[in-house]
């Protein structure tokens, strides 16, 4: 059988981490996607195949191409292919496939900027001096190109979902029916190394880390920290970045630049992890867990499937105050670490493989 991946892009991210646990399962499959980096290029040794929307100026025009990279994939011609599985959260999904070609869509979201987040990106659309520009571009294109997004959530023969909120999004915005594959977690790397509980003399302070975006909504955990005298560590960079260093306070410490070993020693020694944002599913969150760090979020989007009374908290409206009325009641000596380590082998990249082969098959679709 001969089998194909999309991508929309292979740059850095959960997407990403997807593609590789596909090329792994299928490690002669070409992967189709708009552009890559040298980095993933060398992951991926040799299979990515790209198009003209990875030369320059398009390479450096990114954001600005929606309509371009719907136009690129929709044109791919994937006839010779028996399988095709996309991974998509934007316009790889606008691929088509001929009769007697399987696609597969694993999606990671209805495609944000034309729906579920449409308004967060035209009040922040994180293009700097540009914004102007892009405000323009979304109010004269969403029309049409929502239209197109629907069009082509129509076409692949199965959807993936990945996450149960993402699978109730796709229902809402696809009107179609999806079932629920976790993204792969590299549990293994962040796995908490005591076989003991940590009591909370051994754990200090609190840690929230990703890209600072608006909808990431880092600013209610530097916020509420700030007014509570609580240590915090804000790992990562993003446009939200001078805003957060403006309202943090004295007990709040940002790291820019922290390697993905240093993003474990920083979990084990934490506290609790905070995720005050709602996001589609939320690898780092998970990644924390496997730390035995304790996740104390925001109780929306993907984090209901995994975060519960035995691995974290939640608060229940999207606010400082809710957070800091839940940061005052936490105690780290509630929290085994062992079970929350636990609880987070169940998204590792070997049960993401599992599941996908056994869909596949339940589709008589076998691995290649």
């Amino acid at each position: 059988m001969k089998v194909a991946i999309v991508s929309d892009w292979l740059i850095g991210g959960g997407a990403e981490r997807v593609v590789l646990e596909l090329h792994r399962m299928y490690p002669n499959a070409p992967i189709y996607t708009s552009y890559a980096t040298d980095e993933w290029k060398d992951k991926l040794v040799g299979k990515v195949i790209t198009g003209y929307l990875q030369s320059w100026p398009f390479s450096k025009l990114r954001k600005f191409i929606p309509p371009l990279r719907g136009f690129w994939f929709s044109n791919l011609n994937l006839s010779e292919y028996d399988l095709v599985i996309s991974s998509s959260g934007a316009e790889a999904k606008f691929i088509k496939t001929k009769p007697g070609t399987k696609h597969i869509a694993y999606i990671h979201a209805p495609t944000h900027y034309y729906w579920d987040r449409y308004d967060q990106y035209l009040k922040h659309p994180g293009f700097g001096v540009f914004d102007w520009l892009a405000r323009l571009g979304l109010k004269l294109l969403v029309g049409p190109m929502r239209r197109w997004d629907w069009r082509a959530a129509q076409r692949p023969d199965r959807l993936i979902a990945n996450s149960n909120f993402t699978k109730t999004q796709i229902k809402k915005y696809y009107g179609r029916d999806s079932v629920v594959i976790h993204p792969p977690v590299d549990t293994k790397m962040f796995q908490a190394k005591s076989q003991e509980p940590k009591a909370k003399s051994q754990r200090s302070g609190f840690v929230v880390a990703g890209r600072q975006a608006p909808y990431k909504r880092f600013d209610l955990a530097v916020a509420a920290c700030t007014k509570l005298s609580l240590p915090l560590l804000v790992i990562g960079n993003g446009p939200e970045h001078k805003k957060l260093t403006k309202i943090a306070g004295p007990t709040v410490t940002f790291l820019s630049n922290a390697s993905d070993k240093d993003l474990v020693g920083y979990f084990q020694k934490s506290e609790a992890f905070i995720f005050p944002g709602v996001d589609d599913f939320g690898i780092v969150a998970v990644e924390a867990m496997a730390a035995g760090c304790p996740v104390i979020a925001y109780k929306a989007g993907g984090v209901l499937d995994y975060v519960n009374e035995k691995t974290g908290m939640f608060f229940d409206k999207p606010s400082t105050q809710s957070l800091m009325s839940v940061l005052k009641k936490f105690d780290a000596a509630h929290f085994d670490n062992l079970i929350i380590s636990s609880r987070a082998k169940s998204f590792s990249a070997e049960r993401f493989k599992e599941q996908v082969s056994l869909f596949l098959s339940q589709h008589h679709l076998r691995n290649g």
